[in-house]
């Protein structure tokens, strides 16, 4: 690459950023790491009508915890900035007079209602080449009736001269050349007088220009604008420095058809957005997969796999791993479905990685909200519960259902386990358990296992009945993790306690 690759993701703070934003922020992202480029965050804030109050924000914090890092942009500065389209406005106007001064565009007075009557007198209305001359335009009107309206204070808008006829050839890195004839395009609307700010069309096109971006990655939807693009550099001279495109594959819907929306997150049960967002028009609270539970290494690993792969089948990979391998040649052109159980994979193998200090760590918030004040329990026994339970949750908060008896003694028993392994000469075992118990000279698993187990097998009982009894009065159902490991961590006391507890609380359950 004869440029220093430079790369942009310029999201709108309409609202909350989706899921799909995320991913095409990630492929910047890795895209600019692996061939030691930069990556700039820009606000596209032109649309001041649909300007939603808190999305800036919300962007950042959502890219900021997924560890998607920024060189320059609108948070950390740098020399091309602003990085805020609203305040840049000083820098377009200068390019929409050149493009008034070269013939390239032109001003347009047409009303809302004369536009609407335009379209309803003939189908398949556009502002183009065949239209343009019947519209109320510097190019229609004379010139001094013109400077009159403009005199006037009259709301205009500028846009783009496109003219007939011509082969737009867009160079896409993925897609390969893509052509579509110049006719079908309309005279995009560059400029408002009203807000006197530039849509988005003329504002992209100045801004990746200024900003020396080598490379647009972007979700599919804006391929039809590329070749307003492509002219619209041809038409300031620009040409050199176009950028190349790459025109990302959707996220579609798990299930059925079409692109993926937050409905489809509500109706299965998943986030589409990486952190809760609480709108503050109507006060709705939307999932986030921060809320929910998720890593964010996880989520990243995720969506990066979703319409790439690293040319062979390794799943599990680092931000690093995951830099040293990108490339689009491994892009899949095709929309990607949505599968969000695997997300929920990647973040179980995630949880299953991350240290069991963390995780303790991460455990202290879920059990203050079941009432349980984690600062009664040392460091040590948090860590050693989460290691014990870990292997079977998907998210940290998962760990109370695996875990809630090493803090709260059952007072109910489930029917099913009783009604399997409670018989009526349980009491008298388990109150001889007791005994066993109290006479053993270490109660570390370790030690403590040989000796239960041979006094087991000299007394004749049942195996299974036995410790699933017994497993049933210190957890209140059959199931936990390794007996003598939980015993070890209750302590004696505990532990004797609940199975006497046990013995007073359960009856067996009549088999009809």
């Amino acid at each position: 690459m004869d440029r220093k690759v430079r790369v942009r993701f310029a999201p709108s703070p309409t609202g909350p950023l989706h899921i799909g934003g995320v991913r095409t922020a990630l492929y910047n992202y890795l895209f600019a790491r692996r061939n030691g480029g930069e990556m700039i965050l820009r606000i596209e804030d032109t649309d001041s009508q649909r300007f939603v109050p808190g999305a800036e924000e919300y962007i950042i914090e959502a890219l900021t915890w997924l560890g998607i890092k920024f060189d320059e942009g609108v948070h950390n500065g740098g020399e091309y900035g602003p990085y805020k389209q609203s305040e840049r406005r000083d820098i377009y106007r200068k390019y929409v007079q050149q493009l008034l001064d070269n013939g390239k565009a032109y001003i347009a007075f047409d009303t809302p209602a004369e536009l609407e009557a335009a379209r309803a007198s003939k189908p398949n209305f556009q502002y183009d080449a065949s239209t343009r001359m019947s519209m109320r335009n510097s190019l229609s009107l004379p010139a001094e009736e013109v400077k009159d309206l403009i005199d006037a204070g009259t709301p205009y808008v500028v846009r783009f001269l496109i003219e007939p006829g011509r082969d737009v050839v867009v160079n896409d890195l993925l897609r390969g050349n893509v052509t579509i004839n110049s006719s079908i395009l309309d005279d995009k609307v560059l400029y408002k007088s009203a807000d006197d700010l530039p849509t988005y069309h003329l504002a992209n096109i100045v801004d990746d220009h200024l900003m020396k971006i080598t490379h647009v990655i972007r979700g599919e939807e804006w391929l039809p604008s590329a070749p307003l693009h492509v002219l619209l550099y041809e038409a300031f001279g620009w040409g050199d420095t176009r950028p190349d495109f790459v025109h990302l594959p959707l996220l579609l819907k798990p299930d059925g058809k079409g692109k993926l929306s937050k409905r489809d997150g509500d109706r299965l049960g998943f986030p589409v957005f990486p952190l809760e967002w609480h709108d503050p028009a109507s006060g709705a609270v939307s999932a986030g997969y921060r809320e929910s539970g998720y890593l964010p290494e996880a989520v990243i690993n995720f969506l990066a796999l979703l319409g790439w792969n690293p040319g062979d089948d390794t799943e599990i990979m680092s931000m690093d791993e995951l830099i040293s391998k990108f490339s689009f040649d491994h892009c899949s052109r095709a929309g990607a479905k949505f599968a969000y159980e695997k997300g929920r994979w990647f973040n179980h193998e995630y949880l299953q990685h991350t240290p069991d200090a963390r995780l303790a760590e991460m455990f202290r918030p879920v059990l203050k909200d079941h009432g349980v004040n984690p600062d009664d329990y040392s460091d040590e026994y948090l860590t050693r519960v989460v290691s014990l339970v870990k292997g079977r949750i998907n998210f940290v908060a998962d760990l109370w259902d695996q875990a809630k008896f090493f803090f709260v003694a059952p007072d109910t028993y489930a029917e099913k386990d009783i009604r399997k392994r409670w018989k009526e000469d349980t009491p008298a075992i388990l109150t001889e358990l007791i005994g066993v118990l109290r006479a053993l000279p270490s109660f570390k698993s370790a030690e403590a296992e040989p000796i239960v187990l041979k006094w087991v097998e000299d007394n004749g009982y049942h195996l299974g009945n036995v410790m699933n009894a017994w497993r049933l009065t210190l957890v209140g159902e059959c199931k936990g993790p390794h007996i003598f490991d939980i015993t070890e961590l209750l302590g004696l006391d505990e532990t004797v306690r609940r199975i006497e507890r046990g013995i007073a609380s359960i009856t067996p359950v009549q088999q009809s």
